[in-house]
């Protein structure tokens, strides 16, 4: 019992990793690349911060929605199909 509901968390945590981290990369690129260029050009203007990191990851989730949510739907399925398996 213990070990499946372990096996499942395990899983869980490794699927959340697995969607977020295309999002979470390319926020970290873009802050890069903006920091980069406001530290070679010495503008200090905080929304330059803000809004290209915001576009960026805005474009990466419509662009990556599909296959986000089959990934979180096949998860759900399979959490699904082991219900009966679990003792209540």
């Amino acid at each position: 019992m213990e070990g499946k509901l372990m096996a499942l968390a395990i899983e869980t945590y490794k699927i959340t990793l697995y969607v977020s981290l295309p999002m979470l990369l390319v926020g970290l690129a873009v802050g890069l690349f903006v920091s980069i260029f406001q530290a070679t050009t010495q503008i200090n203007e905080m929304t330059l911060t803000f809004v290209p990191k915001i576009l960026a990851v805005i474009a990466v989730l419509i662009f990556l929605s599909p296959w986000m949510m089959n990934q979180i739907l096949d998860f759900t399925k399979k959490v699904f199909d082991l219900i009966p398996s679990f003792p209540f």
